[in-house]
């Protein structure tokens, strides 16, 4: 309750906003200075007549769409920082984890998974006037950067509320999300495929700008999720559904696989009259049963072998196949007439025949509520009290199946608890498949008061993390207790008890990957000399004889260069000591790195005879100038390639 006084008179001009918003809701518009009246668009509902105003056109219009849309072209100097601590199984894994503000990372990814995603699958704020956006602004001062690079406060002021008396709530929203999707789009490969998570408050502007970036004829579908069991308890009316709107990047390349048969469907299929073809299910054999097209040649009559009775489709059906076809179905024993053999003929449609799944439907009644979620989380982590609206596992599991393959990459950049993480680990699980993921998440600050934070979690990624580790090890557990299961089945029918025996030792889970990388978004790791020489003098340039920051290590280094060369994080990186300096060699002889000090002309022969296709030094680390361009030379003649050729397999940061 707010028991002090305004002190000040009633603000006139917002009386009389909301007063022409009762009668005219469509003449209120949101500008960068909040609500506001379209006077042209009141006039012309004030008028019989057309009232001149600006140009019509068919297209969605935010205060901030221009700078959203510039915000997404606007290169970024931070790099990503590995976090070996954080980490698991580093040196192998294939997953990624990467912690900071998700329109900068998809900035750094733009090279290395350029075309290189098959599905992505995001869980927005869904801005219900309780969430928080994220605050896009790129004139930012020293102490906002600071913020911004992990380096202060947890990045908890990069999140703003978004309350819906703000003048500006479906435009700040709009603004947060146009230009990651526009940067996303660039990481599908060309048949993939974006899903989004969004509920009643912005599924319509979702569409539209969906549609803008994507291409209107590029939409898929808008899966509607049950989202809880039970009767509602809204006021109105209960809503108990969320929307999942599915993009491709081009709907005639896009791949979408089908839906497992329940063992419900599988159960129509019988073989009661023990046919060679075994199981099957009647089917209809009309193509046309009310109505529709009538053709000629599908319209005859099918005699009934056993009593002779003659039928016909109808006066306005047809079969569905052609009289030789039916002939040939009858001869095989693959038209069935009912149990007693009196009934119309159908089609006996075989489990062998039909393809392996289902179409998905587009309302999702038969997938894991919301609350099934909480408990996920619960049963791994304890009752956190966090995360309100979390995504079961199960759910992202099935979206998953429909948009990847078991050797794709998916990325989800409101990433969350990381349910889209344990999703791919149990699917891969489940199948023996090895799809990998890549999940993006700004380290939130907890509240103190929070379950979470009294639990140890300091921001929403030590949460995502933990996540990642338990479920890990859950799954693990799992593989491992159904490979002894099997193991003591075996032992029972074969009587070998021989612990030798590998065929029963295999562990069907050591093959899986449930570790992650850790990356932290950060500010470069060169000064900023490197970057604005101009801004100065050279008695200060004197002060960056080395321009790589003190704190920055080797591997940050060579994270760095991977970036800027288009190479995928999860390739393996291995360290070699090369006439006892340290050498980082990226994905076998991809790319060689050393940043020590000293390199001159032996060096460059060793490094030779290891035939890199890219190599990369420190600028401080040559013995002299001579010795840098000599070490070129001598790489140009020893790789044999031309100086053009060098160019591009030789660089120095």
């Amino acid at each position: 309750m707010n028991d002090k006084l305004d002190l000040q008179s009633k603000d006139i001009t917002s009386l009389n906003i909301e007063k022409i918003a009762t009668l005219f809701p469509n003449c209120v518009t949101e500008t960068a200075e909040g609500k506001k009246i379209d006077f042209d668009l009141l006039k012309q509902e004030l008028s019989t007549e057309i009232v001149e105003g600006n140009k019509e056109r068919y297209r969605l219009e935010w205060p901030g769409k221009r700078e959203a849309i510039v915000t997404a072209n606007i290169p970024t100097t931070k790099t990503l920082r590995p976090v070996r601590e954080d980490s698991v199984d580093f040196d192998t894994t294939e997953n990624i984890y990467i912690e900071g503000d998700n329109l900068e990372v998809l900035k750094l990814l733009q090279e290395s998974y350029l075309n290189k995603i098959k599905m992505i699958y995001i869980d927005p704020p869904y801005n219900t006037g309780k969430d928080f956006v994220y605050k896009d602004n790129f004139a930012k001062d020293g102490d906002e950067e600071l913020i911004e690079s992990g380096q202060k406060d947890e990045y908890n002021q990069r999140l703003v509320a978004n309350p819906e008396t703000s003048g500006r709530y479906h435009s700040d929203w709009l603004s947060m999300m146009y230009p990651r999707l526009k940067l996303a789009r660039n990481l599908l490969t060309e048949d993939g495929v974006i899903f989004i998570s969004i509920d009643d408050n912005e599924v319509h502007n979702l569409r539209k700008i969906c549609d803008e970036i994507f291409g209107e004829g590029n939409f898929v579908a808008n899966i509607i999720w049950k989202k809880r069991g039970g009767p509602p308890n809204d006021k109105i009316l209960g809503t108990i559904h969320d929307y999942i709107i599915a993009i491709a990047k081009d709907t005639s390349k896009v791949k979408l696989y089908k839906k497992e048969r329940s063992q419900e469907q599988l159960n129509r299929y019988s073989n009661p009259d023990n046919h060679p073809k075994g199981e099957w299910a009647a089917d209809n054999l009309m193509a046309n049963v009310k109505g529709g097209r009538f053709v000629k040649s599908l319209h005859f009559g099918i005699k009934n072998p056993q009593t002779g009775e003659i039928h016909y489709p109808g006066v306005d059906g047809n079969w569905r196949y052609n009289q030789g076809k039916i002939e040939e179905l009858l001869k095989n024993d693959e038209i069935y007439f009912g149990k007693d053999g009196n009934g119309r003929p159908k089609l006996k449609r075989f489990l062998a025949e039909v393809s392996i799944g289902v179409p998905y439907p587009s309302i999702w009644d038969d997938v894991p509520h919301n609350n099934s979620a909480s408990k996920e989380i619960e049963k791994l982590l304890g009752n956190l009290s966090y995360f309100e609206t979390p995504k079961p596992s199960g759910l992202i599991n099935d979206i998953i199946r429909l948009g990847s393959n078991s050797n794709d990459i998916i990325l989800d950049f409101f990433s969350g608890s990381a349910t889209t993480a344990h999703a791919v680990m149990q699917l891969n699980a489940e199948d023996g498949g090895n799809r990998k993921y890549i999940m993006v998440q700004l380290p939130e600050a907890n509240d103190e008061k929070s379950e979470a934070f009294k639990a140890g979690y300091k921001n929403i990624c030590e949460i995502g993390k933990e996540r990642i580790r338990r479920a890990a090890k859950k799954i693990k557990e799992s593989l491992n207790q159904d490979s002894q299961d099997k193991k003591d089945k075996q032992d029972l029918s074969s009587g070998d008890k021989n612990p030798n025996n590998q065929e029963n030792q295999a562990n069907p889970g050591s093959d899986i990957d449930l570790g992650f990388r850790v990356y932290r978004l950060d500010s470069s790791n060169m000064q900023d000399v490197y970057y604005k020489p101009q801004d100065y003098n050279q008695l200060q340039l004197d002060l960056f004889a080395d321009n790589v920051k003190e704190d920055r290590t080797a591997e940050d280094l060579v994270t760095q260069v991977m970036l800027d060369w288009g190479l995928p994080l999860s390739l393996p990186i291995e360290r070699k000591t090369i006439l006892a300096k340290e050498v980082y060699a990226v994905a076998g002889d991809s790319l060689y790195c050393c940043f020590d000090d000293g390199i001159d002309e032996d060096f460059a022969k060793a490094i030779a005879q290891e035939k890199p296709l890219r190599i990369v030094f420190r600028d401080k680390g040559f013995k002299d100038d001579t010795a840098k361009e000599n070490v070129k030379q001598l790489l140009k003649q020893l790789l044999g390639v031309s100086e053009n050729e060098m160019k591009d397999r030789m660089k120095v940061i």
